[in-house]
């Protein structure tokens, strides 16, 4: 008996530790526990999918913007400025939906060029009247002393003068700058040119900026210099060129004192007209 007993207590110092055993809870059940608790929660679920539509509708609401403001866009380089301002009366809110769409493709743009037009003006004597042609929202009146016309199609702005740019109700030989920053649109551009030439004083300045690709003679664009020759036809002396910046140039011309005409039709370039890519 007691050797039996013995035997007992030498197996049990010998046995192994048992293994605590594994969850019988099948696989599955996990998972439906964690929907459980997150079904406890559906404020977090009504959330995140409201700003997930919220999302989507914004981008929808972008993509619908660009393509009006491309479609605009293009309207407004292939047609005379006439057509153009009639376009924009049988509709005002397209005038909007365009500088909207506008704004948004300069926010991209490393530098801007109105405002080195702004610190050209700064620069010089504060009472230099200015015509600013193709205005947009008049941020060349808004950050300048200078008294400034601003003129464009339409406007909402009461400090605005909307009008053909072509035919402006400026009087001749009143303003001492003319500024056109991104505005030469339009088939007959041309003409505005010469309304600018007609309000221009003797050496009154005209500062021209534009797209780079527009006076890119190797991809379409118009010849920079066959340009320049053409406005100063017109009765003007091309002063400086800059293009050392890579999305716009910055012409400047100084109207003569005296024009000489030779009667001969000026012979202007076309310009290529700077239409966006459909996305």
């Amino acid at each position: 008996m007691k050797e039996e007993q013995s035997r007992k207590r030498r197996r049990g110092k010998h046995k192994k530790p048992q293994k605590t055993q594994p969850s019988l809870l099948p696989k599955h059940s996990t998972r439906l526990h964690k929907k459980t608790h997150q079904q406890k929660n559906p404020a977090h679920q009504s959330s995140s999918s409201s700003l997930k539509s919220s999302s989507f509708l914004d981008k929808m609401k972008a993509r619908l913007a660009g393509g009006h403001f491309r479609m605009i866009n293009e309207k407004l380089y292939t047609c005379t400025g006439k057509e153009a301002l009639d376009y924009f009366k049988e509709d005002p809110e397209l005038f909007d939906m365009y500088h909207a769409g506008y704004q948004e493709q300069m926010s991209h743009w490393p530098e801007l060029p109105v405002n080195i037009i702004i610190k050209w003006l700064k620069e010089r004597s504060s009472s230099l009247i200015v015509a600013d042609f193709g205005c947009g929202d008049a941020r060349v009146a808004k950050n300048v002393k200078n008294k400034v016309f601003s003129i464009d199609l339409v406007s909402n702005d009461p400090s605005v003068i909307s009008c053909d740019m072509s035919n402006t109700p400026l009087r001749p030989s009143s303003v001492d700058v003319a500024v056109f920053c991104l505005s030469l649109m339009g088939t007959n551009y041309a003409s505005y040119l010469k309304e600018a030439c007609r309000v221009l004083k003797p050496s009154g300045w005209l500062l021209i900026a534009e797209v780079k690709s527009r006076f890119d003679p190797n991809n379409g664009g118009a010849d920079p210099n066959m340009f320049s020759k053409a406005v100063c036809e017109m009765g003007f002396t091309s002063a400086l060129k800059d293009f050392s910046n890579k999305m716009f140039v910055l012409l400047y011309f100084k109207k003569k004192e005296n024009k000489s005409s030779n009667g001969r039709e000026i012979e202007w370039p076309e310009l290529k007209p700077c239409i966006y890519k459909r996305r």
